[in-house]
């Protein structure tokens, strides 16, 4: 066999990492031959309540991150859950299609404000968008609230503003919605249920 000295470099320097990494124990054969982990083995499972409709589903979001306050997790996979009563780990296309909705680009992540005779909307803090809906209501309650009808009756109420709850909040929830809600005299009152 005619080699030059390049070649016959080539062929030692494989040799002898070939040697080397079946010294150390790698073999192709168990490499091959491993079990590959399953994807949610490492995931952190967190249960919550589908978003679309009044049904409630139950979900199950898996995240990965290192669980450090300061760094955001993943969600990875999101699916039925099947301990839950209602929907038995079953989901609807919506409820399916619930992880592209939360890693939308399109997904609002703040508030926003459209100020009046403008046209383009402005990013304003969680604490400024509460003051002003809170200012807003006053205001109205404040200019529209009817404390007696035509007849003198005390009726307390106020029929400028309404307010739409949510269907998925638990009873519990639920019922300081409408006892807070009743007690500032708002009549207009519906839930996402009727939607």
């Amino acid at each position: 066999m005619n080699m030059n000295r390049r070649q016959f470099f080539k062929v030692c320097s494989a040799g002898l990492t070939g040697s080397s990494i079946v010294a150390m124990g790698f073999s192709p054969n168990e490499a091959l031959a491993e079990v590959r982990t399953f994807k949610l083995a490492r995931a952190t499972e967190t249960r919550n309540i589908c978003p679309y409709c009044s049904v409630s589903c139950g979900v199950l979001i898996y995240s990965t991150g290192d669980k450090s306050k300061n760094t955001p997790a993943e969600i990875i996979h999101i699916e039925g859950d099947p301990d839950n009563p209602v929907n038995r780990g079953t989901l609807c296309p919506k409820g399916a299609g619930l992880r592209d909705m939360v890693q939308s680009a399109n997904r609002l992540k703040w508030p926003e404000v459209r100020e009046a005779g403008t046209n383009e909307w402005k990013k304003i803090s969680w604490m400024e968008a509460f003051d002003r809906i809170a200012k807003h209501m006053k205001a109205d309650r404040d200019a529209n609230f009817m404390a007696q009808n035509k007849d003198g009756v005390t009726v307390n109420r106020w029929t400028t503003t309404g307010f739409l709850a949510s269907s998925a909040a638990p009873n519990e929830a639920g019922y300081l919605t409408v006892k807070t809600i009743r007690a500032m005299g708002m009549t207009s009152i519906d839930t996402q249920a009727r939607i």
